[in-house]
Protein backbone atom coordinates (compact mmCIF):
# COMPACT_ATOMS: atom_id res chain seq x y z
CA UNK A 1 0.00 0.00 0.00
CA UNK A 2 2.73 2.58 1.05
CA UNK A 3 4.33 1.71 -2.41
CA UNK A 4 1.46 2.31 -4.30
CA UNK A 5 1.12 5.46 -2.35
CA UNK A 6 4.63 6.56 -2.85
CA UNK A 7 3.73 5.94 -6.93
CA UNK A 8 0.73 7.95 -7.15
CA UNK A 9 2.87 10.71 -5.89
CA UNK A 10 5.21 10.43 -7.93
CA UNK A 11 8.23 9.63 -5.72
CA UNK A 12 9.56 6.28 -6.93
CA UNK A 13 8.78 5.53 -10.54
CA UNK A 14 6.48 2.18 -9.93
CA UNK A 15 6.42 -0.87 -8.01
CA UNK A 16 8.73 -3.87 -8.58
CA UNK A 17 6.49 -6.40 -8.10
CA UNK A 18 9.18 -9.24 -8.80
CA UNK A 19 10.86 -7.79 -5.79
CA UNK A 20 7.92 -6.94 -3.79
CA UNK A 21 7.07 -10.78 -4.27
CA UNK A 22 10.48 -12.46 -2.81
CA UNK A 23 10.59 -9.85 0.25
CA UNK A 24 6.69 -11.19 1.03
CA UNK A 25 7.35 -15.05 0.47
CA UNK A 26 10.69 -14.23 2.42
CA UNK A 27 8.53 -13.18 5.42
CA UNK A 28 6.15 -16.98 5.25
CA UNK A 29 3.33 -15.45 2.94
CA UNK A 30 2.82 -18.01 0.16
CA UNK A 31 1.99 -15.95 -3.11
CA UNK A 32 3.45 -15.42 -7.01
CA UNK A 33 4.09 -12.47 -8.76
CA UNK A 34 1.06 -12.58 -10.87
CA UNK A 35 -0.99 -12.74 -8.05
CA UNK A 36 0.83 -10.07 -6.44
CA UNK A 37 0.84 -7.59 -9.73
CA UNK A 38 -3.48 -7.85 -9.30
CA UNK A 39 -3.50 -6.77 -5.84
CA UNK A 40 -1.04 -3.56 -6.80
CA UNK A 41 -3.29 -2.93 -9.40
CA UNK A 42 -6.47 -3.05 -7.80
CA UNK A 43 -5.17 -0.79 -4.63
CA UNK A 44 -3.49 1.76 -7.18
CA UNK A 45 -7.07 1.58 -8.64
CA UNK A 46 -8.80 1.87 -5.18
CA UNK A 47 -6.01 4.80 -4.17
CA UNK A 48 -6.36 6.99 -7.24
CA UNK A 49 -10.31 6.79 -7.27
CA UNK A 50 -10.20 7.72 -3.68
CA UNK A 51 -7.82 11.00 -4.46
CA UNK A 52 -10.18 11.75 -7.70
CA UNK A 53 -13.07 11.71 -5.34
CA UNK A 54 -11.37 13.42 -2.47
CA UNK A 55 -12.87 10.72 -0.42
CA UNK A 56 -11.48 11.03 3.78
CA UNK A 57 -10.47 7.78 5.31
CA UNK A 58 -14.13 7.15 6.72
CA UNK A 59 -15.91 7.13 3.58
CA UNK A 60 -13.06 4.99 1.53
CA UNK A 61 -13.40 2.86 4.90
CA UNK A 62 -17.17 2.74 4.37
CA UNK A 63 -17.14 2.56 0.59
CA UNK A 64 -14.99 -0.97 1.21
CA UNK A 65 -17.02 -2.42 3.84
CA UNK A 66 -20.55 -2.02 1.93
CA UNK A 67 -18.72 -3.04 -1.61
CA UNK A 68 -16.60 -5.40 -1.07
CA UNK A 69 -17.77 -8.15 1.57
CA UNK A 70 -14.85 -10.57 1.05
CA UNK A 71 -12.25 -8.28 1.93
CA UNK A 72 -10.85 -9.65 5.29
CA UNK A 73 -10.73 -6.94 8.11
CA UNK A 74 -7.25 -6.89 9.04
CA UNK A 75 -6.45 -5.50 5.13
CA UNK A 76 -9.19 -2.73 5.56
CA UNK A 77 -7.38 -1.84 8.23
CA UNK A 78 -4.19 -1.64 6.65
CA UNK A 79 -5.92 0.57 3.74
CA UNK A 80 -7.45 2.90 6.84
CA UNK A 81 -4.17 3.44 8.49
CA UNK A 82 -2.35 3.76 5.33
CA UNK A 83 -4.72 6.26 3.54
CA UNK A 84 -4.91 8.00 6.85
CA UNK A 85 -1.33 8.63 7.01
CA UNK A 86 -0.54 8.86 3.44
CA UNK A 87 -3.72 9.76 1.18
CA UNK A 88 -4.30 13.23 2.16
CA UNK A 89 -0.95 13.69 -0.42
CA UNK A 90 -2.53 12.44 -3.63
CA UNK A 91 -5.83 13.82 -2.68
CA UNK A 92 -4.25 17.32 -3.37
CA UNK A 93 -2.40 16.39 -5.95
CA UNK A 94 -3.29 17.48 -9.00
CA UNK A 95 -1.43 14.71 -10.60
CA UNK A 96 -3.37 12.26 -8.89
CA UNK A 97 -6.67 13.23 -10.63
CA UNK A 98 -5.03 12.98 -13.92
CA UNK A 99 -3.21 9.85 -13.37
CA UNK A 100 -1.12 8.89 -16.46
CA UNK A 101 -2.57 6.36 -19.09
CA UNK A 102 1.33 5.32 -20.40
CA UNK A 103 4.22 3.71 -19.18
CA UNK A 104 7.14 5.78 -17.50
CA UNK A 105 10.73 5.39 -18.28
CA UNK A 106 12.77 3.93 -15.33
CA UNK A 107 16.20 2.85 -16.20
CA UNK A 108 17.87 2.00 -19.82
CA UNK A 109 20.98 -0.31 -20.41
CA UNK A 110 22.72 -1.45 -23.47
CA UNK A 111 25.58 -3.98 -24.15
CA UNK A 112 27.53 -3.78 -27.50
CA UNK A 113 28.34 -7.51 -28.56
CA UNK A 114 29.77 -9.50 -31.60
CA UNK A 115 28.04 -12.82 -33.01
CA UNK A 116 31.13 -14.73 -33.99
CA UNK A 117 29.44 -17.50 -35.92
CA UNK A 118 26.10 -20.11 -35.32
CA UNK A 119 24.39 -23.13 -36.49
CA UNK A 120 23.50 -21.96 -40.38
CA UNK A 121 26.26 -19.61 -40.41
CA UNK A 122 29.98 -20.30 -40.18
CA UNK A 123 31.62 -16.67 -39.88
CA UNK A 124 29.16 -13.80 -39.02
CA UNK A 125 31.07 -11.51 -37.16
CA UNK A 126 28.62 -8.55 -36.94
CA UNK A 127 28.86 -6.48 -34.18
CA UNK A 128 25.24 -5.81 -32.73
CA UNK A 129 23.51 -4.07 -29.75
CA UNK A 130 21.36 -5.16 -27.09
CA UNK A 131 19.31 -2.99 -25.39
CA UNK A 132 17.35 -3.66 -22.17
CA UNK A 133 14.82 -0.81 -21.06
CA UNK A 134 12.95 -0.57 -17.77
CA UNK A 135 9.53 1.16 -17.85
CA UNK A 136 6.83 1.38 -15.06
CA UNK A 137 3.33 1.06 -16.68
CA UNK A 138 0.33 3.23 -15.29
CA UNK A 139 -0.32 0.77 -12.37
CA UNK A 140 3.24 1.21 -11.60
CA UNK A 141 4.33 -2.63 -12.00
CA UNK A 142 7.91 -2.15 -13.07
CA UNK A 143 8.76 -4.76 -16.59
CA UNK A 144 12.04 -5.13 -18.73
CA UNK A 145 11.87 -4.62 -22.27
CA UNK A 146 15.19 -5.92 -24.35
CA UNK A 147 15.79 -5.42 -28.02
CA UNK A 148 18.54 -6.56 -30.65
CA UNK A 149 19.80 -3.93 -33.01
CA UNK A 150 22.43 -3.48 -35.60
CA UNK A 151 25.16 -0.66 -34.78
CA UNK A 152 23.52 1.48 -37.89
CA UNK A 153 19.92 1.44 -36.03
CA UNK A 154 21.55 2.08 -32.80
CA UNK A 155 23.22 5.26 -34.02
Amino acid sequence: CEQIIQHLNHKIPGINTAELCQRIQTSGVDINVGDLAKIANVLSFLFSTAARNNLSTEELVTTLGSGVSTLPKHAVQVIRHVWNEQGRAIAGSEDARSAATVGQFVDMKWKLGVAMSSDTCRSLKYPYVTVTLRVADPSGQITDKSFEMTIPQFK
